[in-house]
């Protein structure tokens, strides 16, 4: 898809407000950063008082920026907003980390239009990078394009697993697994490290939409290849109830990563 088919394509002064707005979240995450108490969240994840500044300061932000496009968000309306357009939000994934004192969170911002991510935002404070994705016009890493065949460059040979996709590797002992694993503990950039080269395949088991909508379009962007493992999230339909709603996928840099990786995936959906 070219940029002309967006039906509402952001305007330049629209971006630049989302960065500004990005920088001043990430600003207040820093200053948090290891230093705050957490509490727990009815579904057992932590959460704290800055993802829910954080989560009130973006939905709040993208009401001024883009008027009249509903907003989806982790720590807000769960529901797919009725407008043609709308947001989905993850204010900071990967709390536990935050809490702990890792440098490995992420603010996830996606815009949809017509039930897919074209703009979406993905910000790491502690590491100093931003990832924009534009549907139809690329990636740029701090403001750097980024080229699909500049992951291969890197050779690597890990695989991201999620914590709840780990035990996986008790499905299929008699077989070893087709590559290092690695366990970031942020969905969004568990399947971002396939798009950059960091990693050559990731398996999540149970994201929310919220996790997987910026990295979506990174990896769709970056010619990466999506399997969806369950329910499609370009099927769901507006007013919608997301609360428990899973997108377990897999996502792979190329389709023989992709082939080597679906026994292993079709044994944890089998386990469910």
């Amino acid at each position: 898809m070219n940029q002309n088919s967006i039906s509402k394509p952001l305007s330049s002064t629209q971006l630049n407000s989302i960065h500004h707005l990005v920088d001043e979240v990430g600003k207040r995450q820093l200053q948090d950063f290891g230093q705050i108490n957490s509490d727990i969240k009815p579904d057992g994840t932590l959460i704290t008082e800055c993802d829910r500044w954080s989560d009130k300061t973006i939905v709040k932000g993208l009401g001024k920026i883009a008027k009249g496009e509903g907003v989806l968000s982790e720590e807000g309306n769960k529901s797919i907003p009725n407008s043609s357009q709308y947001w989905v939000v993850d204010p900071l994934d990967g709390t536990t980390n935050f809490a702990a004192g890792i440098p490995y969170w992420a603010i996830s911002i996606a815009r949809f239009t017509n039930g897919q991510p074209e703009t979406a935002v993905l910000d790491i404070p502690a590491l100093k990078k931003r990832i924009l994705a534009i549907k139809g016009r690329g990636v740029w890493l701090n403001n750097k394009p980024l080229k699909p065949e500049s992951r291969f460059k890197k050779n690597s040979d890990c695989i991201s697993l999620c914590s709840r996709s780990i035990k996986v590797l008790q499905m299929k002992p008699e077989q070893p697994f087709p590559g290092k694993i690695r366990l970031l503990g942020v969905s969004s950039l568990n399947m971002t490290s396939v798009a950059i080269g960091q990693t050559i395949a990731a398996l999540e088991a149970t994201p929310k939409i919220w996790d997987i909508a910026a990295a979506w379009l990174i990896l769709e962007e970056l010619n990466c290849l999506i399997q969806w493992l369950d329910t499609n999230p370009e099927d769901t339909q507006p007013g919608t109830d997301l609360t428990n709603v899973n997108f377990p996928l897999l996502t792979a840099s190329s389709e023989d990563q992709l082939n080597k990786m679906l026994p292993w995936a079709t044994a944890l959906m089998g386990e469910r």
